[in-house]
């Protein structure tokens, strides 16, 4: 009797381990088991209430990971609009309501607002994004994307401002104010590359305050990133329906998808070279990105561009190893799957106005933006598809030009799947952006002369 009683017990300890392993594999919150996101949880309210929670790196790791997360998997579980790109929405913009409302604990908007300006969070992310999926490229599809990319991007920005315009003037809005403080931000590459050398040109042309004209396009930037975000989910959709009209992130239909793009790398012989490989992957992007910031300084190219070009030129004459290539992959794929929600919910919290966004919510405002944006998406996909590219993936790249520069892309490629798209998105945003703030002010300088 007492060994059936035994058996019982034991049989009845197998399957509580059993339960208790399966609730860790079963049920997460984003990439987060359960149980360690209900520690971390109570860990960030044990810290508010103390009011000890600080801006380190450590505290911050797992506040932003529990609220980003919290965030992501409240857009991946809303019917229907889950899927047309509410997970980057919910995670950019709920923590923006929730500031806005003082529905956020002050001490979580302090810390998280101190860390993201003060350790530049956003630009390790987005290198070792550039640099991992450019590195992973197929070089052909490299080269024929990026020569071919200019030509829908170009065509997307002409189309657009046309539409915008005639929709603004048939609103009867005023076309001077419609097409510098209204359809050339929406196109202007975001806020530090776009609105804010805009508003800098508009203040000293004009005669103007800077911080008002500034005030004036900051809205008009957030509802067109919005907007962006939104068309990328639903073009992903539209690709899932119709596989024919998308590479997955190849824009070349002879190209590779990230998936499959380096077949030939090859595996390192035991782990302590594979542990090398990532960690030298992650320094790679690091030190690119520190020699961009020197181009910045001799030329003026922004730095994510000049890293972006050194990486192409790296890969192009085949200036790093089969294992650096392998280990620049992992940097990119962990960035991609555990830092993208809770980047965006600290972009939400620190970069986001809500009350910009209300302010800006017109019906004027609405139609002109979204028949913008659905004109220049419209244009890539028709002409990226003319000229032998994958249309879905060029259209989504489209979208990138209306972006809030980084952030915007990060949310855009979110919602769209397409991450392995950031060396394009960061072409369209930062040189699109840089072009159409050269056309706006020497336009307005020749006719104020």
């Amino acid at each position: 009797m007492s060994d059936v009683r035994l058996i019982d017990k034991a049989h009845r300890h197998d399957l509580l381990k059993y339960k208790w392993q399966r609730i860790w594999l079963d049920y997460k919150v984003g990439v987060i088991p359960l149980p360690l996101f209900i520690l971390a949880g109570g860990l960030v309210v044990l810290n508010c209430v103390n009011d000890t929670l600080s801006s380190d790196i450590v505290v911050m790791v797992v506040t932003l990971a529990f609220f980003g997360f919290a965030c992501g998997e409240f857009g991946r579980r809303l019917p229907l609009v889950g899927k047309m790109g509410a997970v980057a929405i919910c995670a950019t913009f709920i923590p923006s309501a929730l500031v806005h409302y003082g529905w956020l604990p002050q001490a979580v908007v302090a810390s998280v607002s101190t860390f993201y300006h003060d350790s530049n969070i956003l630009y390790l992310y987005i290198c070792c994004i550039i640099v991992g999926s450019t590195l992973s490229m197929n070089r052909s599809t490299l080269i024929q994307g990026f020569l071919r990319i200019f030509i829908p991007m170009i065509c997307g920005e002409v189309v657009g401002m046309l539409t915008g315009m005639a929709v603004g003037i048939v609103l009867g809005m005023d076309p001077f104010h419609l097409f510098f403080f209204l359809v050339l931000p929406i196109m202007a590459g975001g806020i530090g590359e776009g609105a804010i050398p805009l508003s800098i040109g508009y203040a000293l042309l004009l005669n103007q305050d800077q911080a008002e004209a500034l005030g004036h396009m900051l809205p008009i930037v957030m509802l067109g990133s919005l907007t962006a975000i939104i068309l990328a989910g639903i073009l992903n959709q539209l690709g899932k329906r119709f596989p024919h009209l998308t590479g997955e992130g190849a824009l070349m239909p002879d190209g590779m998808s990230f998936s499959n793009s380096a077949p030939a790398l090859s595996a390192p012989p035991s782990a302590k070279p594979e542990l090398a490989s990532i960690a030298a992957g992650a320094l790679l992007a690091m030190l690119l990105y520190m020699v961009g910031v020197e181009i910045y300084r001799v030329c003026g190219l922004p730095a994510p561009v000049g890293m972006l070009f050194l990486a192409i030129a790296l890969k192009l004459i085949n200036g790093i190893s089969p294992s650096l290539l392998a280990g620049s992959q992992v940097v990119y794929k962990f960035f991609q799957t555990a830092v993208t929600y809770p980047i965006l919910f600290a972009v939400g919290v620190a970069m986001t106005s809500w009350q910009a966004l209300e302010d800006a919510l017109t019906w004027a405002n609405l139609l002109v933006i979204v028949s913008t944006m659905l004109s220049l998406v419209m244009t890539g996909f028709l002409v990226g598809k003319k000229i032998g590219m994958h249309p879905i993936d060029v259209a989504i790249i489209s979208c990138c030009q209306s972006g809030q520069g980084g952030t915007g892309d990060v949310a855009i490629l979110s919602a769209g799947e397409r991450m392995v798209l950031m060396p394009f998105a960061q072409i369209a945003t930062r040189v699109g952006g840089a072009l159409s703030v050269s056309l706006a002010l020497l336009m307005l300088n020749t006719m104020l002369t």
